[in-house]
């Protein structure tokens, strides 16, 4: 290819027509134009996408079950059941969150009709009797009910449950009754009735079907009439669950604080730990009892009843466990039975990600709504040290303490806690000394000390509702992105640049669409989205993020390529992330644009500094690395010589 010198965008470019700066632009911009196209032409406007966003995250496990229930409706899916769990559909909601495409169609048979028939696989057919009810169907390993009849070429019964006067119950998976039924049983639902033809090779599992010619029994009739959910909680079959009744749709999170009821016995059935008759509290991270009860407790939904089979790695192991509270001992290498209810649980809620403010629910809230930042709350709270000490009561004199979330008017704990409740909600939070109090201070009559952990009772009475963006006009918006500007520009000044960037952050969601403007109105939006972005990428570079100014910069230089604050920021950014080259291009690009600008000059000069230096420290590398190998090959003669000698 012919070499070539293109000036684009102020950066300059060898060979390929595009310059490393402008690939990383191109690289580093959040869409792309056929992203951004798709996005304007979707049928969902910029607030119905927010208020699911809200709700897909809010009621992810009911998210789970309509799914799960669209699914089994349109599908017959013979190798598994058709569930999500909340915190599967926790990531549906996460994953919903970005633009969303047209999908891949698939296409599928469907549902099969009483009296159809249809090929399961290549060796097993399956014709409909009777419909079952529900829309889950068994799994492998799941312990299942059923009653069967062997059936002659004729059409006379060879073999029977129903002969017999039992039901069959088995492992699935198995093939208790004859190899390769347990595919078909996998597509049945509860209730369901099928006839299932097999090949004439098949093998039988069942004493009394063995005896019959192989060639002369093709056909099964089976009616599922139950199972029972059975899962190996750590794949290695050391621990095995087998579900009595399902819970509700409240599954157990690694910190929540559940009420549990249980019963621990060996195989010869003696009884070596109990629960009293109304369970016992405690935290799922306590470990209590043996290892295998909170793995367990994580799978478990509230209500639900269980009993688990505990290999001896996951219960006492070779130590046992001698005799207490009344209950004997457990020996060495014990295989134990646990009967298990989980009764209740008040969910936990890590809140600033780092374990140091945790919220636990002690009653729900209502809708699904939470406080935005900048908006009113009115709450009732009691605060008291980890010995229940009380030093501060607010909103319990007839009118609800007020304040405004992410302004800095209580403890940071409090505040973030607050803002992730419901209206009505009642949660105590606890807060380390990080997001509380890390000095002593004097609160009413109360001296609290320095470094305390903090319990708050909390109570989120009510909050305001601020307008969402597609409620607004052109001019409230640019009128409200202003005023977040106004706020963040304040915050700047003092020091608080975090607080900045999300003020900045915000007003530049409120004029990101420029088409919900008019047109008079574009050139303005435009002057104060470029600001807000210079604004940030300032703050960024206070807070030493300078990936995320090197991105704001972009953004602006995407719309004024030669605009010398954005240049200069983001050339900033690049020395501080040792990108020195790209450094100098934009360094090159503003001092074209605006020859005399004394901030662009300094920096230039830091640039050739940091250059000096690198060379500098490249040179020592490399003199050390010839140093080296001259000694090396200074040693390999001499040992010639010995090696001749």
């Amino acid at each position: 290819m012919r070499d070539t010198k293109l000036n684009i965008g102020g950066s300059f470019t060898r060979r390929s027509g595009f310059s490393a700066c402008f690939r990383r632009k191109r690289k580093e911009s959040r869409f792309s134009a056929y992203f951004r196209r798709k996005r304007k032409e979707s049928r969902f406007s910029a607030c119905f996408r927010s208020k699911r966003k809200e709700f897909r995250k809010e009621n992810a496990a009911g998210i789970g079950e309509l799914i799960s229930a669209a699914i089994a409706d349109s599908l017959e899916m013979p190798r598994s059941r058709i569930t999500l769990s909340s915190a599967i559909a926790a990531r549906a909601a996460r994953d919903s969150d970005e633009e969303e495409e047209p999908g891949e169609v698939i296409e599928s048979a469907p549902p099969l009709q009483v009296g159809e028939e249809r090929e399961v696989n290549a060796f097993l057919k399956k014709k409909l009797l009777k419909p079952g009810y529900g829309w889950e169907t068994p799994v492998f390993d799941d312990e299942v009910t059923v009653q069967y009849e062997g059936l002659l070429l004729d059409g006379t019964n060879s073999d029977s449950s129903k002969v017999k006067g039992q039901f069959l119950t088995y492992r699935l998976g198995q093939d208790e009754v004859a190899s390769g039924l347990d595919q078909g049983i996998l597509t049945m639902k509860k209730g369901e009735m099928a006839l299932f033809t097999l090949p004439s090779s098949v093998r039988y599992g069942n004493p009394v079907a063995q005896s019959v010619s192989s060639i002369s029994i093709r056909q099964f009739k089976v009616e599922l009439v139950s199972w029972l959910t059975v899962v190996d909680i750590c794949k290695d079959r050391g621990i095995i669950k087998k579900v009595l009744s399902s819970g509700d749709d409240m599954q157990t999170g690694d910190l929540d604080e559940v009420k549990v009821k249980y019963e621990l016995r060996l195989l010869d059935g003696t009884v070596v730990a109990k629960t009293p008759e109304g369970g016992l509290q405690f935290y799922v991270s306590q470990e209590h009892l043996c290892p295998a009860l909170p793995r367990v407790l994580k799978t478990m939904k509230k209500g639900e009843k269980a009993t688990v089979t505990v290999q001896p790695q996951y219960a006492f192991g070779e130590n046992g466990r001698e005799a207490e509270n009344g209950f004997p001992a457990i020996p060495t290498n014990s295989e134990l039975i646990i009967d298990l209810e989980l009764l209740s649980l008040n969910p936990v809620l890590d809140v600033t990600g780092d374990l140091k403010v945790l919220k636990k629910i002690l009653k729900k809230g209502e809708g699904i709504r939470k406080p935005n930042d900048g908006e009113v709350v009115w709450v009732r709270y009691t605060a008291m040290l980890e010995d229940g000490k009380i030093f501060e009561r607010k909103g319990f004199d007839g009118v609800p303490f007020e304040f405004v979330i992410d302004e800095e008017q209580v403890i940071s704990g409090l505040d973030r806690a607050v803002a992730t409740m419901l209206r009505g909600e009642l949660s105590q939070v606890t807060i380390k000394p990080e997001y509380g109090f890390r000095n002593e201070v004097k609160q009413g009559d109360m001296l609290v000390p320095a470094g305390s952990t903090l319990l708050y009772e909390v109570e989120l009475v009510d909050f305001t509702k601020e307008k969402e963006t597609c409620e607004m006009t052109g001019h409230e918006k640019i009128e409200f992105a202003e005023r977040m500007k106004k706020a963040g520009n304040d915050l700047y000044k003092i020091g608080k640049f975090q607080r900045a960037a999300k003020k900045y952050d915000k007003a530049i969601d409120f004029v990101n669409e420029v088409e919900s403007f008019e047109s008079g109105e574009e050139k303005l939006v435009k002057t104060l989205r470029v600001s807000c972005w210079l604004n940030h990428a300032a703050c960024s570079l206070k807070l030493n993020d300078f990936h995320r100014a090197i991105i704001l910069c972009s953004k602006v230089l995407d719309i004024e390529f030669c605009n010398v604050k954005a240049l200069y920021r983001r050339a900033q950014a690049y020395i501080e992330a040792a990108d020195l080259d790209l450094a100098k291009l934009d360094i090159q690009k503003a001092l074209e644009s605006d020859p005399e600008n004394r901030e662009v000059m300094s920096l230039q000069k830091t640039l050739k500094q940091r250059q000096l230096e690198n060379n500098k420290r490249d040179a020592k590398i490399y003199a050390n690395m010839f140093e080296r190998m001259r000694k090396d090959t200074d040693v390999a003669p001499k040992k010639l010589k010995v090696d001749k000698a």
